[in-house]
């Protein structure tokens, strides 16, 4: 029997793939089970994969036949799963020898639905530490309660995939695919979902993954019309949480997010190519006018005045919404 799923999706990381796949060997076990999705890589990402699945134990090659994006590559690896507990891993990531099986561990321990960790973010020679936004470590909680606070930082802020352990369970009960086609912001509608559906998680102080900043490939680098996806991934949340009996509750926390999020964007639109960057103003624009109104207003009136203030400004120019801009009325 499997006890572990690890599911590393792979794409044009030639320059880092065999760390990572060095690092799965130090992890490896005869129960566990190493999913590698090549996501039609271009470079020469497929050979080291190749060599990769007769040299690293339990290792399973899975190509697609065209790229899909991470969403659709990590829902790939979800569905030939056979672990009764599952984790991610990015491809240009890695992990510290014997990660795995402390991590397994602490769930088993806790006998949650998930366990959060926290992580180690590297740029460069930089290393840094990132904590879940979670006070209470190795206690069961209920995930619903860490979404909130709306004014501060929490559990659904901390949205990455691969910080974190998952029971088998949530996968049958289709809490743990993503949202296929989304190129960036996936992790966002899925840790909404598992904060409100899921019945217990726990946080634990465990290090042993390592994030790997700045890569020049990644979606977080490059300023093209793919990063508009996180305007189709917010949608979701707000549509999603709107449908929750706790939406009064939860909505000014998914609308306050949302809002930090386009403000970040708008901050740094210098990155963007200058057609995105006009797109970006005008569906952020538009979906600052789906939003429900009165929450957005008190939103506002809650962030400090410079984010306040770009978007008070984007709120209220022309509009003219682009084809595919996302889902009109959401949770409006």
């Amino acid at each position: 029997m499997v006890k572990l799923s690890v599911i590393v999706p792979f794409y044009n990381v030639q320059s880092y793939a065999p760390d990572t796949l060095r690092s799965l060997r130090a992890n490896a076990r005869e129960d566990f089970e190493f999913l590698l999705i090549d996501d039609c890589s271009r470079d020469g990402t497929p050979e080291i994969l190749e060599r990769a699945e007769r040299e690293v134990p339990g290792a399973v090659l899975i190509r697609h036949e065209q790229n899909g994006g991470l969403a659709t590559a990590r829902n790939t690896g979800l569905d030939a799963a056979r672990g009764e507990y599952i984790t991610f891993l990015d491809g240009d990531d890695w992990l510290a020898p014997g990660y795995y099986e402390r991590l397994l561990a602490a769930i088993e321990e806790l006998g949650v639905d998930f366990v959060r960790t926290d992580h180690v973010q590297c740029t460069a020679r930089e290393r840094k530490v990132f904590r879940v936004p979670v006070g209470r470590r190795g206690e069961v909680l209920r995930p619903r309660d860490a979404i909130l606070p709306a004014d501060r930082s929490t559990s659904v802020d901390y949205p990455m995939a691969w910080a974190g352990i998952y029971r088998r369970e949530l996968l049958d009960r289709g809490l743990l695919h993503f949202t296929d086609g989304l190129r960036t912001a996936e992790d966002r509608p899925w840790i909404w979902r598992l904060h409100r559906e899921a019945e217990s998680f726990a946080a634990v102080s465990l290090l042993g993954i390592f994030y790997r900043r700045g890569v020049a490939s990644s979606l977080t680098q490059i300023g093209d019309v793919r990063q508009l996806d996180f305007i189709k991934a917010f949608d979701q949340v707000l549509e999603e949480t709107a449908k929750d009996p706790d939406s009064d509750r939860l909505l000014p926390k998914a609308v306050r997010t949302y809002c930090a999020v386009i403000s970040h964007h708008l901050g740094s639109v210098e990155r963007f190519e200058p057609a995105v960057a006009r797109k970006l103003r005008s569906m952020s624009a538009a979906a600052l006018r789906r939003m429900p109104q009165d929450i957005l207003k008190d939103a506002l009136d809650s962030m400090d005045v410079e984010r306040s203030s770009r978007l008070r400004r984007l709120r209220r120019r022309p509009v003219a919404v682009p084809s595919g801009s996302g889902s009109a009325g959401a949770a409006a």
